[in-house]
This record gives structure tokens, sequence and C-alpha cells, in this order.
């Protein structure tokens, strides 16, 4: 008999943990859903450096980020680099942030016109705007340790 009340109130036990831990899973889902919402990105998050991209850069590299060929005031043709292929998906944060200071290949320093904040806020607009969901070559994508050599 004490057996018998022994198993009957592990199986009820179970039961009532198994239905909490549903009715937390489901809580649960419900407090990461919202909070995954309001931390989603904005359309306007980004309202501000868009504007230094379209004062700054925008009259090169284009609107979405494309590129191509742009003709210089002294009527050189320039061809610009996209950033949405090729080898602007291998360049790390720091090398574009040394390519919008010191300039170089035909493009302006910007080292006296922007703040640093505002470079690497352009940084992350531009990873975010052109290069999101864009899956970059396989260089980029080297693991740190295969180019050391072990001891």
């Amino acid at each position: 008999m004490i057996n018998r009340l022994s198993i009957l109130f592990v199986i009820l036990v179970i039961f009532v943990l198994a239905s909490a831990c549903k009715n937390s899973q489901s809580s649960n889902s419900g407090t990461s859903t919202n909070s995954r919402t309001t931390t989603q990105a904005t359309p306007d998050e980004f309202a501000s450096t868009r504007k230094l991209y379209e004062k700054n850069c925008q009259n090169c590299h284009g609107p979405n980020g494309e590129g191509g060929t742009v003709k210089l005031d002294d009527g050189t043709k320039l061809k610009v680099p996209t950033f949405r292929e090729g080898h602007a998906l291998r360049h790390s944060d720091s090398d574009y942030l040394k390519q919008i200071t010191k300039g170089g290949d035909g493009m302006p320093a910007f080292a006296d016109k922007l703040k640093p904040e505002e470079m690497n806020h352009l940084i992350k607009f531009i990873r975010h705007e052109f290069q999101a969901g864009i899956t970059p070559p396989a260089e980029r994508m080297k693991s740190p340790t295969k180019d050391m050599k072990m001891n």
C-alpha cells in the first residue's frame, strides 16, 4: 500500500512540475518576444548617421552603397567600390576607420571633417544598411588561430 502511494505521489509531483514548467515557458516566451520587439532597431535609429552619410559619402558611394564611377571636379573619373560585395566585406572596422581618417585611393581624408565617434557611427551604419544579411567571403571567416604558428 505504501509503495503504491509513493508511486502515485511521485507521478502527481511530476505532473505538477510538468504543468508548472509548461506555464513558465509560455510566460517566458511572451516576455522574450516583447523584449526582442522593444530592442529591435527602429528605422530611424541611424537617422543622424544617415544624414552624415548623405553629406559626406553618398556623392561617391551612392545612396545604397553601390559605388560606381564618379567624375571628380577636375574631370578625372574615379571607380568607387561598393560596400555590398567583394573586398568591402573582408575589411575590418579598423580598416574602414583608417580609410575614412586618412583617405587614399582617390578617397579624401575625413580626419579634419568628422569626429572619431561620427566615423565609428558611419562604419556601423555601413555594416547595418549595406552589409546586413550578406555572407562575407571565406577570407573574412578564417579562424584567427589558423594563421598563427603553434610552438
